[in-house]
């Protein structure tokens, strides 16, 4: 073979019998070269030097031998590099291996992954779901997609589904709890035509947010949002034929909790069974924290606790204390749009009324909170002066939103025999804001003004300004029977019976569970009742007075505590 080469290379050739050498012309590889290859020609490796007198044989040998070398220290150099990169490998690996083990744990305790698997889903996505592993976002936005599809064929049952799906998949995905939160409470419930199912679905909606979305997202302010929202709107407010049995049914649900208006003393330092039950529903079934239900009653209330006004302006507070700096605008619209509407509804009938612990259909009647008014000016003058160093506020639109709540309160201070209160806030926001009666109202007094409020209110279709207006009107009547003016009683009388049936005969074709009032009797004995109430109604003098004018006996006292009898005597 070395002599077949050096053939090729020095145009020698070689008897390969006998092994002499014969030089003569050679035409390598065609005819491309010709005549001899010079040994200079001859590619060398680094350190070999050139002997003329070396036969190219001797030559061939000794290139063979240097290139041996070379390959020697590569073949050593490929032995050991690729066992050495997997020991390597080994040892990152399990020096990694460790670090995940904690690193999990830390991902786990501070809520940064969900990874619980999917509940009633199908195998295929089930199994999808797993095998993806850190690909779920792509799987929830194939969902997403197809939710966006099933909205629009209005299959709002199906994206109840879907949209449970997502929010396991990812859970910090605000969006879905929103959308999903608002398709129970809206769209699916109104697919039903029983009431009590409505109110399970607008329920599963709170649940879903207070229980599931916030436990997640402790800090999402359009969470926190979102609820008020559902509190304030979909429970609080009458476009839902269904409006009534939602409120009766939160105030059943509260009551046994809160109450009416609840012992803080006991509900932050319970000592009987009773009062740590409550305390415990509160904080596991409602997840409300008695201490933050105090300041918020302290600051913004006195409020009743079993109507959604008061759960609206806790959970928006909740997102102002807890929720991140964006969208805070947001959660204090909400507090104040709460506070304005609680003056027309923030009271319900209590037990010192009834004589009763539970809330009933029967006795469950919304009346104007007018003690609030106080209140809420003052709420809406401290945000007013909030936004006076926000160069971006809203200090315009604040003012504007109090002066409309002031000119709507003195009507309903004035119907409500309040005549010295509607006086004083009619003078102040005349006061402060020069612009408040204009055209025709300018240079009003005060009866003339409050006079042409409730013939604008009887006018409307708002079933609280109405209610609120001829509850007024008894409230009238009862006090020009104290003032021993019995015609002016009877005329005030006769005015709420024609503006119960002129406001029904105006709503004819309407929802009438949605619109309708309570019937006219039940309005008249409830005002009745609060007004002979000892603890909030009139003087004794007065009450005396108005069950005689009547014909009513006087209220008898409770029977004295029975003492115990002899099983209940103590034993030897």
């Amino acid at each position: 073979m070395i002599r077949l080469m050096d053939t090729i290379i020095n145009g020698v050739e070689i008897d390969c019998l006998s092994g002499n050498e014969r030089h003569g012309d050679f035409r390598a590889f065609g005819g491309g070269l010709t005549g001899p290859i010079p040994a200079t020609d001859f590619p060398l490796e680094s350190g070999n030097s050139f002997h003329p007198h070396l036969t190219s044989s001797e030559r061939l040998v000794r290139w063979s031998n240097s290139d041996n070398h070379v390959a020697d220290k590569m073949n050593f150099r490929t032995r050991f590099y690729k066992p050495a990169m997997l020991g390597l490998a080994a040892i990152l690996f399990c020096v990694v291996a460790q670090m995940q083990a904690r690193l999990n744990v830390d991902r786990k305790e501070l809520g940064l992954t969900r990874v619980d698997p999917l509940q009633n889903a199908p195998p295929v996505l089930a199994f999808t779901t797993v095998a993806l592993g850190s690909f779920r976002g792509l799987i929830a936005n194939a969902l997403w997609m197809r939710l966006n599809d099933l909205q629009l064929d209005d299959k709002y049952f199906e994206m109840v589904q879907l949209s449970d799906w997502i929010t396991k998949l990812q859970p910090h995905m605000v969006a879905v709890w929103q959308f999903q939160a608002w398709n129970m409470a809206y769209n699916v419930s109104v697919k039903f035509k029983s009431h009590e199912d409505r109110w399970r679905w607008v329920e599963r909606g709170i649940e879903l947010l207070r229980d599931e979305g916030l436990h997640y997202n402790p800090h999402e302010t359009l969470l926190y949002h979102e609820l008020s929202w559902l509190f304030q709107f979909k429970i609080g407010a009458y476009m839902d034929d269904a409006h009534m049995l939602y409120k009766l049914r939160w105030a059943q649900e509260m009551q046994g909790v809160l109450g009416g208006r609840p012992d803080f003393k006991e509900l932050l330092d319970p000592t009987t069974p009773e009062a740590k039950e409550r305390a415990r529903k509160l904080r596991e079934i409602y997840k409300m924290d008695p201490e933050i239900v105090r300041k918020v009653d302290e600051e913004y209330g006195p409020f009743d606790w079993r109507l959604p006004d008061a759960h609206a302006v806790y959970w928006a507070e909740l997102g102002r204390i807890y929720g991140r700096p964006e969208d805070q605008e947001r959660l204090r619209r909400s507090i104040y749009q709460t506070l304005r509407q609680m003056m027309f509804r923030g009271g319900a009938l209590d037990s010192s009324i009834t004589n009763v612990a539970n809330v009933t259909e029967q006795n469950f009647i919304l009346w104007p909170n007018l003690d609030q008014v106080p209140t809420i000016s003052a709420w809406y003058e401290k945000m007013i002066a909030e936004e006076t160093n926000n160069p971006h506020g809203l200090q315009q639109n604040m003012e504007n939103a109090h002066k409309n709540f002031l000119k709507e309160a003195v009507p309903f201070l004035y119907e409500f025999g309040r005549e010295k209160q509607a006086q004083y806030w009619f003078n102040y926001v005349k006061t402060i804001y020069t612009n408040a009666f204009v055209g025709k109202e300018a240079g009003m007094s005060l009866d003339d003004y409050a006079v042409s409020q409730v013939a604008t209110d009887i006018n409307e279709t708002d079933p609280n300004k109405i209610e609120a207006a001829i509850l007024g009107m008894f409230d009238w009547e009862f006090i020009c029977l104290i003032r021993d003016n019995d015609a002016q009683a009877a005329n005030y009388e006769n005015m709420a019976k024609k503006i119960w049936t002129y406001y029904h005969q105006k709503i004819t074709g309407a929802s009438t569970p949605r619109m309708g009032l309570k019937p006219i009797e039940q309005l008249q004995q409830f005002e009745l009742k609060k007004l002979l109430n000892p603890q909030t109604g009139l003087s004794s003098q007065a009450r005396a007075i108005l069950l005689s004018k009547l014909g009513l006996p006087p209220p008898q006292a409770p029977p004295p505590a029975a003492a115990p009898g002899p099983a209940a005597a103590a034993g030897p």
